[in-house]
């Protein structure tokens, strides 16, 4: 019998409710789990070493001696290289932001955890800021500029950074953010703030519903949002006393609906980081020059085996960049391989990779790679049965997140990595990888013959233009009885007949060549490799469907701001900030979706991708 409507409506004030209530608990948790530093001066017989230490602070914050020494005692006895220090006045609603953001219980464990802070003090270890080229003096910062560099630091100091507060620190004269200025704040943290913003304004309206539709449930999901700000930092014990507490709690539904439209009103009128003028005069002359030398002749049969059985898979644009140019995929029909055909020139790669990995891109590509954490150190365990290895080469490293990560799985191995890209030396710098190489694998293949005992190969192959190369390249590389460990996309999953061209793994037009599991445990034969393990369900990646959201928003809606594009104009921000915010709620299916599809995968063994692990056999 169907429920009557009522109390299926209400189902939805006791989720509200619950899911306020869960965040309530947590910001309290996490705020009593950040360690407090003493407000008292050390004692003679403690006094802490000040030298190697910088506090860099905001514009009309100004720490005392007695701060400044307790920062730099537990720094010292905690082995920290950066700590953000939470002045304690800190306006609730930007605690609140902070604690929902970072688990204090974790985040310095978490080598790839995004550097967070509360953007008015942060100690630092001198030669943390020599390797970040941070020169401490000048200008203070405001706080957007802070955050954005603690952010920057804690790449530098991985293991190294933590929070802490600070009672005898104020924020000092503060007054509600700007629109502009707070989506500064934003998109200094990585955050996104036009999608937060409109997120903000949703869940308003849901909250509105419930409680003017739904009775006492309703009332009681609005009562504790309003009250939230005095339930997660009020009360004896608690380690804040933000200075606008009983403020913040009572005008709140009012202070967050004017919160998030002069947020979304900052982001329609000034695009984030708006055309580069250069950089669009650079790609105006490439594409003066016309596509056509992007794309090599057509080959008529298959770079794998030869055939010249051939069918085209899927043609799709680029929809990563949306730069222009149009990609085709083949499968040859005797061994199953699917390349791009033609393929990508020399002139067609450095085009079509710039700007995404490095220079424009660069940024959103590091907050993508930084959140495969668990992916990485799963990849790194796979040798766990195998061996304890003390060297490892990270081929297509970028920017070295997978040797970070694995680091908290095999802390005494040395870890180097191999790059096209400027990525790799910034890896080094940061102290990711040992040693970063720069170049194409083969031609290091020599240099490098017999020494190494893991060589690593993650997402790495199909974006090259001679894999069998690579593979000849890695057996050399290796000593005997070294171990190969790959992963690449699987051509063969479901999800990439039922997503056709928004399916995520094909990637035009930098993934050439995606093969499969039988062709290449056959090519690892060939080359003296006895493969060990081969996974698929495992090393699924959870983003069928939210990938294919992505696409189709842009290609719906193009970055405006792109600088291969044409000028932007009014109307395409608009459509662009109308397509956002009406993709939302199909990303929020997208993502149950994929987590069932997840499950569905590890359960199955079958995935949108498959890792090899083999072993070089002695000769």
């Amino acid at each position: 019998m169907t429920p009557p409507p009522i109390t299926r409506v209400r189902w939805t004030s006791a989720v509200v409710l619950a899911a306020l209530g869960a965040g309530t608990v947590r910001a309290g948790r996490r705020l009593r789990a950040i360690p407090v530093l003493p407000s008292v001066p050390p004692g003679a017989a403690g006094v802490p070493r000040a030298a190697g230490w910088r506090l860099l602070t905001a514009q009309g914050v100004e720490p005392d001696a007695v701060t400044f020494l307790a920062a730099c005692a537990h720094a010292d006895r905690e082995g920290l290289r950066v700590l953000d220090l939470l002045p304690a006045d800190l306006a609730a609603e930007r605690a609140l932001g902070l604690l929902r953001l970072v688990d204090p219980g974790r985040y310095r464990q978490d080598r790839l955890g995004e550097g967070r802070g509360a953007g008015f003090a942060v100690l630092v270890a001198e030669e943390v800021l020599d390797r970040a080229g941070v020169e401490p003096g000048g200008p203070r910062p405001g706080p957007a500029e802070l955050l954005a560099l603690t952010r920057r630091l804690k790449e530098y100091a991985a293991g190294a950074t933590g929070l802490a507060i600070a009672p005898s620190l104020s924020c000092g004269p503060q007054s509600e953010a700007t629109g502009p200025a707070r989506a500064a704040e934003l998109r200094a943290q990585g955050l996104p703030p036009g999608a937060l913003a409109a997120a903000q304004l949703s869940g308003l309206a849901l909250l509105a519903g419930v409680a003017l539709r739904q009775g006492r449930w309703g009332a009681a999901a609005a009562g504790l949002y309003w009250l939230q700000p005095y339930l997660a930092l009020g009360g004896p014990g608690s380690p804040l006393r933000p200075a606008d507490l009983a403020g913040a709690t009572a005008a709140r539904p009012l202070r967050s609906l004017g919160a998030a439209l002069r947020t979304a009103a900052a982001v329609t009128r000034t695009p984030s980081g708006g055309p580069d003028t250069a950089r669009a005069a650079a790609y105006r002359a490439d594409l003066a020059a016309g596509t056509g030398r992007f794309l090599e002749p057509r080959r008529p049969d298959c770079p794998w085996c030869g055939s010249p059985r051939l069918s085209v898979r899927v043609r799709v644009p680029d929809l990563l960049q949306g730069k222009p140019g149009r990609f085709t995929l083949e499968r040859c029909g005797d061994c199953g391989h699917v390349f791009q055909n033609p393929r990508l020139s020399p002139e067609g790669l450095e085009f079509y990779y710039r700007d995404f990995y490095d220079g424009r891109g660069g940024e959103g590509a590091g907050t993508l790679f930084g959140r495969l954490g668990p992916a990485y150190r799963a990849r790194a365990r796979m040798l766990l049965p195998h061996t304890e290895p003390s060297s490892w080469l990270d081929v297509g490293t970028g920017h070295g997140h997978f040797c970070n990560a694995a680091r908290a799985v095999w802390p005494r191995t040395r870890f180097d990595g191999l790059d096209m890209g400027d990525g790799v030396r910034a890896a080094e710098r940061r102290g990711w990888v040992e040693t970063g190489y720069q170049g194409q694998f083969p031609e290091f293949a020599s240099k490098l013959a017999g020494q190494y005992e893991v060589v690593s190969m993650y997402h790495y192959l199909e974006h090259t233009r001679d894999p069998m190369a690579e593979l000849d390249a890695a057996a050399a590389v290796l000593a005997p009885g070294g171990y190969l460990t790959i992963e690449v996309p699987d051509p063969e999953s479901r999800m990439a007949r039922l997503l056709g061209p928004a399916w995520l793994p094909w990637f035009q037009p930098q993934h050439q060549h995606l093969v499969p599991a039988a062709n290449l445990r056959e090519a690892l034969a060939d080359r003296g490799f006895t493969v060990l393990t081969e996974e698929h369900g495992e090393a699924h990646q959870g983003n069928d469907f939210v990938g294919a959201v992505a696409l189709s928003a842009t290609r719906l809606a193009p970055d405006p701001d792109r600088p291969w594009g044409p000028p932007p104009t009014p109307r395409a921000r608009a459509r662009a900030h109308a397509v956002r915010a009406a993709s939302l709620p199909f990303f929020a299916g997208a993502v149950l979706l994929d987590a069932l599809r997840t499950a569905a995968a590890r359960t199955t063994d079958g995935g949108n991708a498959y890792r090899l692990l083999a072993r070089k056999d002695a000769r």
